[in-house]
């Protein structure tokens, strides 16, 4: 069974990842981010079909902190943050060491541990 990417943002945000292929998606408009981001986020956690789910970092703060949690700790799908300038190269190695399990920057075979 293959697993999509779902995008999760503003027409802005969501547009690029059209224009490259990826075909789901939820638009979230910014003045509707307050009051709908949190049932869309749960909406694309809850599809079966959906493996990656892709939002810009700075819309973590519009979610409810429940959301925010199982945005977090979601293994699958594993949620993406990209964007914000904060946490950088180092935000993504973590990502994607919670979603595999390992390490895969590690200097030596030690860190893997």
């Amino acid at each position: 069974m293959s697993q999509e990417i779902a995008v999760v943002g503003t027409a802005e945000f969501t547009t690029g990842f059209r224009l490259a292929g990826v075909r789901e998606f939820r638009n979230v408009p910014e003045e509707e981010k307050d009051d709908d981001l949190d049932a869309v986020v749960e909406d694309v956690l809850d599809e079966s079909d959906v493996g990656i789910v892709v939002m810009h970092a700075d819309d973590l703060d519009y979610l409810s902190r429940t959301v925010r949690e199982r945005v977090e700790t979601s293994v699958e799908p594993t949620v993406v943050t990209i964007g914000g300038g904060a946490g950088g190269s180092s935000g993504l190695r973590d990502q994607i060491k919670r979603a595999i399990g390992i390490d895969l920057m590690a200097q030596d075979e030690g860190e893997n541990e």
